[in-house]
């Protein structure tokens, strides 16, 4: 028997995305990494997070200088977990020092600076693995595999919906960025669409503002993505009330997957116009494992840091799904 590979020595960079707290919960239970420490740039908010005295905050070395992080070479990997308007400059950091990153979504707002951290990272044969949630979700990796197979023939027609409750200081937040709450959630959608699709080559969207708080916040918006031969639509709104009515739905011309809601994983429900690969003509509902969120993304990036697999996803396709998203803001034209 062969001995365990050594942990890999991991740190955090920034503590305000909304992702940053759960990803250090799993990013501590994962037996394969070390945690190093965090290193949160903004002093008044180390201070809260140190005061609060709450896990995982409370179960974390707090490192003082981004030097101690960044010119360790012990140090494998970083989180990247500031908010989405440092982090990509961080993340830049955290490439310039040789370091592979776990970047949480979206990859900012200048599209420039990401291929060229991207290229950074491709020449000095670094990772870069954005943080959609649902890359290892069961529903959609099911729906992947029949949709990227043909088993469903050919896809013509994607739906998305993802939509939150979103409160007047998550909209100030969001607000800086433009798409509101477009471009905070959309690249959930997107992530999965590209991977299905590929390129939209025509991009429209409807970034409006419907609600009564956060005035110019778009908060009621949709995004039209056209291919040569099908269309996606991904909905997405700030104000819907909970339980969230999340639905992400493929058509094919050899059938059809729905799955509603995403979160809880509860069921999926495929329709085939015959029996085949072991399923019925007809509709079968299938019950899906909920997993919980990011512990598979920290894994599956722990596996390849060790070169133990290949990416899941290509930096390409994180290049695409940025790009698609801001297309989609009226960031970039096209």
């Amino acid at each position: 028997m062969t001995d365990r590979p050594e942990r890999v020595r991991m740190s955090q960079y920034g503590t305000k995305h909304a992702h940053a707290e759960g990803v250090l919960a799993v990013t501590l239970a994962n037996p394969d990494v070390e945690l190093v420490g965090v290193y949160e740039p903004d002093a008044a908010r180390r201070r809260e997070l140190e005061s609060a005295g709450r896990p995982p905050w409370s179960q974390v070395r707090w490192i003082d200088d981004r030097g101690e992080m960044l010119e360790d070479p012990t140090i494998d990997a970083v989180s990247s977990e500031g908010m989405n308007m440092e982090s990509l400059d961080q993340t830049e950091e955290i490439v310039d020092a040789g370091k592979h990153v776990f970047y949480d979504k979206p990859a900012g707002d200048d599209y420039a600076q990401f291929e060229r951290v991207v290229a950074k990272a491709r020449e000095r044969g670094l990772l870069i693995q954005l943080g959609y949630m649902f890359r290892y979700h069961d529903g959609f990796q099911r729906i992947a595999e029949l949709a990227r197979s043909g088993f469903l023939g050919h896809v013509f027609s994607v739906r998305a919906r993802m939509a939150t409750l979103a409160d007047e200081d998550v909209r100030a937040r969001i607000g800086e960025h433009r798409g509101g709450i477009f471009y905070d959630l959309a690249g959930h959608m997107l992530d999965q669409i590209v991977w299905l699709l590929g390129r939209p080559h025509t991009v429209t969207s409807f970034l409006r503002h419907d609600d009564d708080i956060a005035p110019g916040f778009p908060d009621n918006t949709l995004g039209v993505f056209e291919y040569d031969r099908a269309m996606a639509i991904v909905d997405i709104a700030a104000m819907e009330t909970p339980p969230r009515a999340r639905r992400f739905e493929v058509y094919g011309t050899a059938g059809w997957a729905i799955m509603e809601p995403f979160e809880p994983a509860e069921t999926l429900r495929l329709c085939l116009p015959e029996a085949k690969g072991g399923y019925p003509e007809g509709i079968t509902t299938m019950r899906l494992e909920d997993r919980p969120r990011y512990a598979a993304s920290l894994a599956a990036f722990v596996q390849d840091v060790r070169g133990e697999k290949e990416p899941d996803r290509s930096l390409e396709h994180e290049l695409l799904v940025q790009e698609t998203l801001l297309r989609a803001t009226g960031r970039l034209r096209g």
